[in-house]
C-alpha cells in the first residue's frame, strides 16, 4: 500500500521570522500594521510572507476583534425557487467579482423566513463570523434593519427604498415604480385595457411597489381590468395564474410577469390554450435574460444590468468596512426592450 501522505503544512509567523530573521514580535507588527519595526523590516517581512504564501487565520483575526475577512448574504426564500431566478445568479457574480479583488469571503445561507435570518446575524454577529452582511428582499414591514442597527453590523440594503431612519445603513435601489409605470404606458399605447400583473412574493417590498404603481396608473386612466396576482416566482404558479386568467370569461390582452421563468411558462401555457403571442395576448417579463431570447417569440422585457447592481452593493458594503459613511445609492431605471411577444391589442 502507498504511505499515506500528510497534509500540506501551512507557514507560519516563525517560519517568516527564521527566514526574514528577526523575531516573531516583529513579524507581528509588521504585518499588523502597528509601530515598532523599521520601514526596512517591515517591508522585508511582507516580502517574505508572500514568498511563503502566508495568510491570516480568520479565526485568529476574528478573536483579535481584526474582523473575519467575510460578508454574509442570507436568503429567505423557498430553496426550490433559487436554481431558475437568474437575477439571484447575476447578482451574486456582480458581489463576487468586487469581493475577490478585496480578497473577501461569501458566507451565503437559506433559511425559511426573516425571524429565521434574524438568528442568523445574531449568531453571526457574536460568532465574529461576518464583518458585514449584505441584505435582500427588503419587506414592507422589516425588523431586519432595526436588528443590524442595535448589533452594530455594518450592511448594505439591495433593493429597498431611501430609508433615513438607519442612518448606519447602506441601500442601493432601483426605482420599480418607475419601471412599472413604462411598462404600462407602452402597453396602453398599444390599445391593451385588461392587464394582469403576475408577481412575485407577497410582502416584498419592490412586489409591493410594482403592485401600487400599477393601480395608480389603472386609475389615472380609468382601467377596469387591470389587477396584479402574487406567486413564488416560480414556472409552476407563473404556468397555473396564466392557466387561470386566460380561462376567465374576458381575458387579459397583456400579462406582466415579475421575472423571465415565469414568462416563458406564461408563454408556453398560452400557446396550450389555442392564444397567440402578440396578437391574442402581450407579454412582458420583469428581467431580461438570454432565457428571453431562446423561445418564439421573443420576449419584451425590463433589462438592467444585474451583475453592475451586485457590483454596487459590494462596492458600498467594502466602503462602510473602510469606515465610510452610510449612503443611499440609486442604480438606472430598467428601461424597456421591446421584442416579438408584444403587439398591438386586438381590435385596437
Amino acid at each position: 500500500m502507498p504511505a499515506k501522505r500528510s497534509p500540506a503544512r501551512r507557514p507560519t509567523m516563525k517560519d517568516i521570522a527564521r527566514r526574514a530573521g528577526v523575531s516573531e514580535s516583529a513579524v507581528s507588527f509588521a504585518l499588523n500594521g502597528r509601530p515598532g519595526v523599521s520601514e526596512v523590516t517591515r517591508e522585508r517581512v511582507r516580502r517574505v510572507a508572500e514568498q511563503l504564501g502566508w495568510r491570516p487565520s480568520t479565526a485568529a483575526r476574528a478573536l483579535s476583534g481584526e474582523g473575519a475577512a467575510t460578508v454574509g448574504l442570507v436568503l429567505a426564500r423557498p430553496a426550490d425557487t433559487l436554481g431558475v431566478d437568474s437575477f439571484f445568479l447575476q447578482l451574486v457574480s456582480g458581489i463576487q467579482e468586487v469581493l475577490a479583488e478585496r480578497h473577501l469571503g461569501l458566507l451565503f445561507q437559506v433559511v425559511e423566513d426573516v425571524p429565521d435570518e434574524c438568528a442568523v446575524y445574531r449568531r453571526w454577529w457574536a460568532e465574529h463570523r461576518v464583518d458585514g452582511v449584505l441584505v435582500v428582499d427588503p419587506r414592507t414591514d422589516d425588523p431586519r434593519p432595526d436588528l443590524l442597527d442595535e448589533l452594530g453590523l455594518p450592511a448594505v440594503v439591495i433593493g429597498g427604498a431611501p430609508d433615513e431612519r438607519h442612518s448606519g445603513l447602506s441601500t442601493v435601489w432601483a426605482d420599480d415604480a418607475g419601471a412599472m409605470a413604462s411598462v404600462v404606458d407602452g402597453l396602453y399605447a398599444l390599445g391593451h385595457r385588461r392587464i394582469v400583473h403576475i408577481a412575485g412574493l407577497s410582502g416584498l417590498a419592490h412586489t409591493e411597489r410594482r403592485i401600487r404603481t400599477l393601480r395608480a396608473e389603472a386609475r389615472r386612466r380609468g382601467l377596469t381590468g387591470v389587477e396584479s396576482i402574487t406567486t413564488d416566482y416560480s414556472d409552476a404558479e407563473g404556468a397555473a395564474v396564466t392557466r387561470r386568467v386566460l380561462d376567465s370569461a374576458a381575458p387579459p390582452t397583456a400579462l406582466i410577469y415579475d421575472n423571465d421563468v415565469m414568462a416563458l411558462a406564461g408563454v408556453a401555457t398560452a400557446t396550450e390554450l389555442g392564444f397567440s403571442v402578440p396578437a391574442d395576448v402581450s407579454v412582458v417579463a420583469w428581467e431580461d435574460s438570454a432565457l428571453c431570447r431562446m423561445v418564439r417569440p421573443w420576449l419584451s422585457a425590463l433589462s438592467r444590468d444585474t451583475m453592475e447592481f451586485g457590483r454596487t452593493a459590494a462596492r458600498e458594503l467594502t466602503a462602510l468596512l473602510d469606515g465610510g459613511p452610510a449612503r443611499t445609492v440609486r442604480v438606472p431605471v430598467p428601461r424597456l426592450i421591446e421584442r416579438e411577444s408584444t403587439g398591438a391589442a386586438r381590435g385596437a
